[in-house]
């Protein structure tokens, strides 16, 4: 079955999708400027051998990304998705001792998606859990957000969260789930064994029956005057929390 076609746009992104030897690219657009610079950038790595290229003016670019109301840095791409992960595939021949997998419930906005994925792969998280319905997978927000670092985490699309927290917890994953009305303060938790980090949407947060699920109801101490932080700025400080104490242990 051949694979559906989408665009992407911005520097980082286009490049890491250009070195991804997973990542099909069927076109570039770009003015002839950006590509000088993405040459002298990329030097030997012969980025744009074999692609179709076309050269653009930046106008011409900023109609292919009028919608979106989004930056191109000059330099946009036609890519096919990557081939997909499978979770149990993964988990069952994983042989890392400890991994530390995020899943998002009902996060939706592509700007904080991107963001919580940049995040992700900056400070090792091993994947990311989503629901394969809600997921913007062709949004050049989300690649743009990301900044190149959809090319270097897995995804792992699902067609029910919870169902995967149960399956998680068969092979011996604590469910973290982090919410502002949690009981215990994440810094103070012991990070050790397979945890799933678990966030819920922007606007209210983990559902009830999902946090049914959670072996731990966790949240970040911030100033008391307020009220919390956005989902992908909470999810960086614990990234890097948890990430930092692997280094030190």
């Amino acid at each position: 079955m051949k694979k559906t076609s989408f665009l992407i746009v911005g520097k980082h992104a286009v490049t890491e999708a250009l070195k991804n030897p997973n990542r099909k690219v069927l076109k570039i657009f770009l003015t002839e400027n950006s590509k000088k610079k993405l040459n002298k950038d990329n030097q030997n790595l012969e980025l744009l051998k074999n692609i179709n290229i076309f050269y653009k003016t930046k106008k011409e670019l900023d109609r292919l990304c009028s919608k979106d109301q989004i930056s191109h840095q000059e330099l946009i791409a036609e890519v096919e998705h990557s081939e997909e992960k499978d979770l149990k595939d993964y988990i069952n021949s994983s042989k890392k001792r400890k991994i530390t997998l995020v899943a998002l419930e009902e996060v939706t906005d592509p700007r904080n998606i991107g963001s919580i994925i940049r995040s992700a792969t900056s400070f090792n998280i091993d994947g990311l859990i989503v629901k394969e319905r809600s997921f913007p997978s062709e949004s050049k927000l989300l690649y743009k957000s990301a900044s190149g670092c959809m090319e270097h985490i897995n995804i792992f699309k699902v067609s029910n969260i919870n169902t995967a927290l149960k399956y998680l917890k068969t092979k011996n994953f604590w469910i973290c789930g982090f919410d502002k009305n949690g009981t215990g303060d994440f810094t103070e938790h012991d990070w050790e064994g397979n945890n799933v980090l678990l966030f819920g949407s922007e606007g209210y947060g983990l559902k009830y029956q999902t946090t049914k699920k959670s072996d731990f109801l966790l949240k970040i101490c911030i100033n008391e005057k307020i009220e919390s932080l956005n989902i992908s700025n909470s999810a960086a400080v614990v990234f890097h929390y948890i990430d930092n104490l692997k280094k030190i242990r």
